[in-house]
């Protein structure tokens, strides 16, 4: 029997109208994130070429640069800061339209990208990804303007859809994008959203492949895990990740919380000032690190990959500092990119005493169990990883190493980060 109301549907002008905006928005986010791709490399070419005319720029470049982001952020692009992520959550837990306003617009969308690449050109350790997750939920959530309230029951599906084609989009990876959505986006997932996110997805998508071609984030990895003593790998990557990652978001969450004291008031009243202060520090870790810990960690993953961690000793524990210090100074940037760099990190230097276990092997899993630990999404972690890679030859390896940095994580740090970061998004703009 034929459903009446569903031929309808198919057939109204007006809903096929509907649906081209809706298309059009999905495009625009995966263009958009090409574009904020584009620009991220070349903000870090740019700190590049200020280190070659001497490394003690880095001194004057960060620190000013930083204090720069932190000022344009609070003066012009408030509630860009930080990753994008949370103020996504956040804002699927919002029903006031003007306080949504404060989480998702073109504006903050347009000020996320400027001041993220802005960011990177200054060597802050930072990623683009998270950025486009809320710069893609920006850009599907603004639909509503073009389509007549048609959308206003489905808000949350177009925020969840926008930011799934962000990670899609910006790590080509389709898959993963859809994953995300599911685990850390929505997870009280209704039907009716699936064909929103899908249908976003694919057209991002497109879009990326279409200028962008079909590659993989980290180029192409043959890795296995050798013989059934390889799966001591998988247990000490899980336990190390999971305890550095939960660590990590602890540490963020507890130094992101609202100061007390007389210190309390001094970063409140100085945002700027404190900026400055960590791009000094910042610069000094560079120095440290043999010039390794600037940017988003994407060429020395790489590196690391082909032709093993000679140069980069200690780089995990430098990047993981590098990439704490950066998210505390209030300046926007995202950690997806920089934790992958830090699990590489870690994972290189477990090789080390796991010679029976290839390299690369112990890399990709530590890249897996520190993200896993960080980010307590394990589903989304293993399947970005594997996507990025093109490596479905330890899709177990890789699973069972997300759950257990996942189960470690959680008895370090309860509180997933995200969640906790969008619960004082929500708490700030309920005092206003």
């Amino acid at each position: 029997m034929i459903d009446r109301d569903h031929l309808k549907s198919l057939l109204s002008p007006q809903e096929w109208l509907l649906r081209l905006v809706f298309w059009g928005g999905a495009l625009a986010v995966g263009v958009t994130a090409v574009l904020f791709a584009l620009g991220a490399q070349l903000g870090v070419q740019c700190f590049h070429w200020i280190l070659s005319l001497s490394p003690w720029l880095a001194f004057v470049v960060m620190p000013a640069g930083l204090a720069l982001c932190a000022w344009l952020s609070r003066r012009f692009f408030e509630g860009a800061q930080g990753s994008g992520i949370p103020q996504t959550i956040a804002a699927l837990q919002i029903r006031d339209q003007q306080q949504l306003g404060g989480l998702l617009s073109l504006r903050i969308a347009a000020g996320k990208i400027a001041l993220t690449v802005l960011a990177l050109g200054c060597g802050a350790s930072v990623g683009r990804e998270g950025p486009t997750v809320q710069v893609g939920a920006s850009i599907m959530y603004s639909l509503r303007r073009f389509s007549h309230f048609a959308y206003r029951d489905q808000l949350g599906g177009l925020i969840v859809a926008g930011g799934a084609a962000g990670v899609a989009a910006a790590f080509n990876t389709p898959l993963a994008g859809i994953v995300f959505a599911i685990e850390e986006l929505s997870r009280s997932f209704e039907h009716r959203t699936n064909g929103l996110i899908l249908t976003a997805v694919i057209f991002a998508g497109l879009a990326a492949h279409a200028i962008l071609g079909n590659y993989t984030y980290f180029g192409t990895t043959s890795t296995s895990l050798g013989s059934g003593i390889g799966w001591l790998a998988v247990m000490a990557c899980g336990v190390t990740g999971g305890l550095a990652g939960g660590l990590f978001s602890r540490l963020l969450i507890g130094a992101s919380d609202d100061w007390g004291g007389g210190a309390g008031r001094w970063l409140r009243s100085h945002p700027v000032a404190f900026a400055a202060a960590c791009g000094v520090l910042l610069a000094g870790l560079g120095l440290l690190s043999g010039h390794h810990t600037y940017g988003t960690g994407y060429e020395e993953v790489r590196d690391i990959l082909a032709h093993g961690d000679a140069g980069y000793q200690g780089y995990g524990a430098f990047k993981f500092l590098a990439t704490l210090i950066s998210y505390l100074s209030g300046i926007p940037g995202g950690i997806f990119a920089p934790s992958l760099a830090v699990g590489a990190g870690l994972g290189s230097s477990l090789s080390h005493v796991m010679p029976f276990v290839p390299a690369g092997t112990v890399v990709v899993l530590g890249m897996v169990a520190y993200f896993a630990g960080v980010t307590q999404a394990p589903l989304t972690t293993f399947v970005i990883v594997m996507e990025m890679t093109d490596n479905h030859g330890i899709v177990l390896p890789l699973m069972a190493t997300a759950l257990i940095a996942h189960g470690i994580s959680r008895v370090v740090c309860p509180a997933p980060l995200y969640k906790a970061l969008a619960e004082r998004f929500v708490r700030r703009l309920e005092r206003q």
